[in-house]
């Protein structure tokens, strides 16, 4: 450790990560006790005090005005394959922040990245939370490095909540139920349906509610028409190609969000399919891609951008509140849904 601070003098400042490696802690302890946080132990909270005198650490001037709670800084970690997605889910966290005067830094996280050495980095630039969307949101490893860390996070968009952190979702059972219904009151019956990403647990709900659905219309499912995608364009293309070129073709197909459903469209078209006419095409999320492409879609609005802008509400009163030594439990919020009709479904030809 002496040759740690010998070459930190040297080199610079001296930084987070060396008062949590003299304080035997992790870098967000460190930012928890500098801010004044609650939840830290006694003895490391002396030791971290001890590790700043000793190193003569002193934060820089957006962390000590940081301390005083005069804005705080917040970090949306994104790893999402959807352009579409990732528009909504920004402006909603732009505007927010904006309005609640916090800061934000939005950066990648993907899984063949170390995330400890990012959480890391992140935390000696005093990071006060973490902002999840899918799919961070479940991913088990992150939320418990976070979990251990002590810091708040808020998850936007998972398909169950999660008893240590808040979230911010709608019931994906039931949007995908309704919209299966949908087209089974057009007069549908072979319908293919395609799932999402298999590590997202919307995914798995979003088929539950379409089997649900069909089977309560007393429709069996082919099990040729349920196909895995990738909440991708491409895997959407893919898996529609695959269902059109069954020798008894799907007259609709429901896949799980907006580029998929873009992928069914582009796959109608190469197989000279007229939407809705030959085939009926619906969606999930209704992202911009929804209206832009022809014809626009039919499709599931979950309002992204509100889903990330009560997130940070709720981030920032939780911290506060911590701030304050209020207890807290975590927070699940589900806000609503809306199946929007536009050119893409009809009854079938």
């Amino acid at each position: 450790m002496t040759e740690v601070r010998s070459r930190r003098r040297q080199s610079g400042r001296p930084t987070v990560n060396d008062v949590a490696r003299l304080a035997d802690c992790s870098p967000m302890t460190v930012s928890r006790v500098i801010n004044g946080g609650t939840g830290v132990r006694d003895e490391t909270r002396i030791a971290v005090e001890a590790a700043i005198k000793q190193l003569n650490y002193a934060p820089n001037r957006a962390a000590r005005s940081l301390a005083g709670a005069s804005q705080l800084r917040f970090a949306l970690l994104y790893s999402n394959p959807s352009a579409a997605y990732l528009s909504e889910l920004l402006i909603g966290c732009m505007d927010a922040a904006s309005r609640l005067d916090a800061h934000l830094v939005v950066e990648r996280c993907d899984p063949e990245r170390d995330q400890a050495k990012m959480i890391a980095k992140l935390a000696e630039t005093m990071i006060d939370g973490f902002l999840l969307p899918p799919p961070l949101c479940d991913d088990t490893a992150l939320l418990a490095r976070l979990r251990r860390s002590g810091t708040h996070a808020m998850l936007i968009g998972p398909g169950q909540a999660q008893a240590q952190h808040g979230v911010v979702m709608i019931d994906d059972y039931q949007a995908a139920y309704d919209m299966t219904r949908h087209i089974l009151d057009l007069g549908h019956r072979r319908i293919g349906f395609i799932i999402g990403n298999p590590q997202q647990s919307a995914s798995a709900l979003r088929l539950a509610g379409f089997r649900d659905a069909m089977s309560e219309g007393d429709v069996a499912v082919d099990d040729a028409l349920v196909q895995q995608g990738q909440f991708t364009y491409r895997s959407g293309l893919d898996a529609a190609m695959r269902m059109l070129a069954l020798p008894e073709r799907p007259t609709a197909i429901f896949a799980s969000n907006d580029d998929m459903a873009a992928g069914c469209v582009a796959a109608a078209h190469r197989n000279d399919l007229e939407v809705p006419r030959d085939l009926t095409v619906c969606g999930f999320d209704d992202t911009a891609l929804a209206s832009t492409i022809w014809p626009e879609l039919t499709t599931i609005r979950q309002p992204i951008r509100q889903m990330a802008e009560a997130a940070l509400d709720l981030l920032v009163q939780d911290i506060r509140a911590a701030r304050n030594g209020d207890s807290r439990v975590a927070r699940h919020v589900t806000l609503d849904y809306e199946l929007v009709r536009r050119e893409s479904d009809a009854p079938p030809g």
